[in-house]
């Protein structure tokens, strides 16, 4: 039997990059793959951020991954245009690099979709896009079986909205 959890979704922004880094700072981890992660103590709860990086990511020449998540709120921050943000030897797209954000519980707590809804938008300030449950293993396996080539927002969008 799938094991589906609540999580919560919002599609990429400029407002959203930078309320994240507002709200909780630099990321505790950022991966070569694109993806960055904060876990956040709620209560008696910690949930797991990450913001999922786009299909087929390829991290910009010239730049870390350590470097990414600072040099686009930076850019962002100052007023650069999303579309246009100078990142290693290139202009990248705020919408090239990440497309969106996922919340859930981490460390196996469960917690149901609405009451994960109203503790992510108290922590971010910003409602999340969609909210429900989804298999996580399914996810996984249509990613790694593209390659890396599908967006994992899309995946669980996809969850989520059915």
């Amino acid at each position: 039997m799938a094991e589906r959890i609540a999580s919560a979704l919002w599609w990429i922004t400029p407002e959203l990059v930078v309320a994240l880094d507002a709200h909780f700072g630099p990321p505790v981890d950022s991966y070569v793959d694109g993806s960055q992660t904060w876990l956040v103590e709620d209560g008696d709860l910690t949930l797991e951020w990450r913001l999922h990086p786009v299909g087929s990511f390829t991290q910009p020449t010239g730049l870390s991954h350590y470097d990414l998540w600072e040099e686009v709120v930076t850019q962002l921050s100052t007023g650069t245009p999303p579309e246009v943000l100078s990142l290693g030897e290139a202009s990248r797209a705020l919408a090239g690099l990440w497309d969106g954000l996922e919340c859930y519980v981490a460390f196996g707590d469960d917690l149901e979709p609405a009451n994960l809804a109203l503790r992510t938008t108290r922590a971010l300030e910003i409602a999340p896009d969609r909210c429900g449950l989804a298999d996580h293993q399914v996810v996984g396996d249509q990613w790694e079986q593209a390659g890396g080539g599908v967006s994992i927002v899309q995946l669980l969008a996809d969850q989520l909205s059915g």
